[in-house]
């Protein structure tokens, strides 16, 4: 199994450019399944999750050509519905290949989805939604077998802003008849960035970032090309990584605007993050302080995917921050990994209390998931000893050669 061997104690610095987003690239590069040409995509990052929806795009009869941030898809020889079970538990993302292949195939056969274990994550909104648009779904001996029964328009409220449900709705009534109308969706960047890309390729979809989403379908999709976002997660734990080491670390094409939840409550924890033509300036010198509670909701409000970062820099504040966790059920399993390094944090259900420290110490310790294991490296970085960090393959899943990145910033880290 491979893992990071990490020296603490040397402050980032350099600079950096910002990946493409994973939660971004996934859903482009499945919605390239309704494209009757070929599809270009630029600054699509290399990740082990992205691998995985090439497989199953290669699967489905797709060829895919993929080289230096570039992937280069041809749907012209789909010719399958189905996607086997090894394939469905490598990611949670997958869950999107329903909506895909409902607009493209008209039906699907599927198992669960997989991913990180953050606790349940039902995908009714998702299955009910499709049902609405005319598509049949029932579940048997562990198979999702989608088909399709009409062909309908829809008013689709979802209870839950749900970022999952809001893109597997795209995807199936971008080519489908009629006008279908989205109340109470998701608001998140990636999900403008989905739609930007499928009207790029001949949708009509308006209102994409705000609560009311509007589809006029088409009849079909054309080839195009399209630059994905930079990743506002992997923005984020740089910024975690400059306010644990002293640092001060550059991210070329960040994007400031995508995280207007984030950047006060860094900079009210004492790093200072300036937004500058290109990029953002991250400088971390100085002490860290706690911030009045952290609550992850769905955008625009603080994100869950940056709590595990966020927690690890104010695990060595002076004083105590309380996170409440509002998304996910199991998302502070890197807390106990924490504490094996010296950290005070306690949790009850939902909330996490983070008692400052004024130091860490190197351990072994083990990522359970994505964002948690980019916490154990922030901490490992300004750890006093050595760390050594097992189960990175769940960082691979969202972070594109981390290390390697971390040595550029004059990090001692070692993939072994």
């Amino acid at each position: 199994m491979a893992r990071f061997i990490i020296e603490g104690g040397r402050a980032l610095k350099g600079e950096i450019r910002a990946q493409g987003a994973k939660n971004s690239a996934l859903p482009i590069l499945t919605a390239s399944l309704l494209c009757s040409g070929k599809v270009v995509i630029h600054n699509c990052p290399n990740l082990s999750d992205v691998r995985a929806v090439f497989k199953i795009l290669r699967h489905l009869g797709a060829s895919v050509e993929f080289s230096d941030s570039t992937a280069v898809i041809d749907t012209a020889g789909v010719n399958r519905y189905d996607i086997p079970d090894d394939l469905m538990r490598e990611m949670r993302s997958s869950a999107l290949f329903l909506g895909a292949l409902a607009g493209r195939m008209g039906k699907a056969v599927m198992s669960f989805p997989g991913g990180c274990e953050l606790g349940p994550r039902p995908i009714d909104l998702h299955t009910s939604a499709l049902c609405r648009l005319g598509f049949s779904i029932c579940e048997e001996y562990g198979e999702l077998k989608l088909e399709r029964s009409s062909m309908r328009a829809a008013t689709i409220d979802l209870g839950f802003p749900s970022v999952g449900a809001t893109e597997n709705i795209l995807l199936a009534a971008a080519i489908s008849e009629g006008e279908t109308i989205i109340t109470g969706s998701a608001r998140e960047p990636e999900i403008i960035d989905l739609a930007a890309f499928l009207n790029s390729a001949g949708a009509d979809i308006k209102g994409a970032g705000e609560s009311t989403i509007l589809i006029k379908g088409v009849k079909r999709l054309y080839g195009t090309e399209y630059g994905v976002m930079s990743d506002r997660i992997e923005t984020a734990t740089y910024m975690s990584f400059a306010g644990l080491t002293g640092g001060e670390i550059f991210i070329k094409g960040a994007d400031p605007s995508a995280l207007s939840a984030v950047i006060p409550v860094v900079e009210a924890a004492g790093p200072r993050v300036y937004p500058v033509p290109g990029g953002i300036y991250i400088n971390g010198r100085g002490t860290i302080y706690s911030v009045p509670p952290i609550r992850t909701m769905p955008y625009p409000g603080f994100p869950t995917d940056a709590q595990a970062p966020i927690m690890a820099m104010l695990s060595i504040a002076r004083g105590t921050t309380i996170f409440i966790e509002n998304i996910f059920e199991s998302r502070y399993k890197h807390v106990d990994e924490l504490n094996r390094m010296g950290a005070d944090i306690r949790t009850e259900g939902r909330t996490a209390v983070v008692s400052g420290v004024p130091k860490l110490y190197g351990a072994k310790v083990v990522a359970k998931d994505l964002r948690g294991g980019a916490a154990l490296v922030g901490a490992a970085l300004c750890a006093e000893g050595r760390s050594e960090i097992k189960g990175i393959c769940h960082i691979d899943r969202g972070y594109q050669s981390l290390d390697t990145t971390l040595k550029s910033l004059g990090a001692d880290i070692i993939r072994k």
